[in-house]
């Protein structure tokens, strides 16, 4: 008796988590253009990273939406953590 398709990983859809990493970026670049919060991006990163996790451990569809969702919570960060170090340097004063 074989695993029957309603049972199979692949037959499952998206991971959820992969779902959840997508619609966190979505919040996160959101938040990023509209109030200049860049804090939102860890919640992206945090469920993509599991995402990829669980598809690589149960398989399943899912990788790129997660893989995307990183990429974008990454960027935000790099462009937060850039902004911080420019507005730090410009609030010091030049002798």
């Amino acid at each position: 008796m074989g695993m029957s398709a309603a049972a199979s990983p692949a037959a499952a859809g998206y991971n959820r988590m992969a779902i959840i990493s997508v619609v966190c970026a979505v919040v996160a670049v959101a938040g990023f253009f509209f109030a200049g919060l860049t804090v939102l991006a860890v919640f992206a990163v945090g469920a993509g990273h599991v995402a990829v996790n669980q598809i690589n451990f149960d398989g399943g569809q899912g990788r790129q939406l997660a893989r995307g969702a990183l990429a974008i919570g990454y960027a935000i960060a790099i462009f937060g953590l850039l902004f911080s170090v420019m507005v730090v340097f410009s609030a010091v004063p030049t002798m």
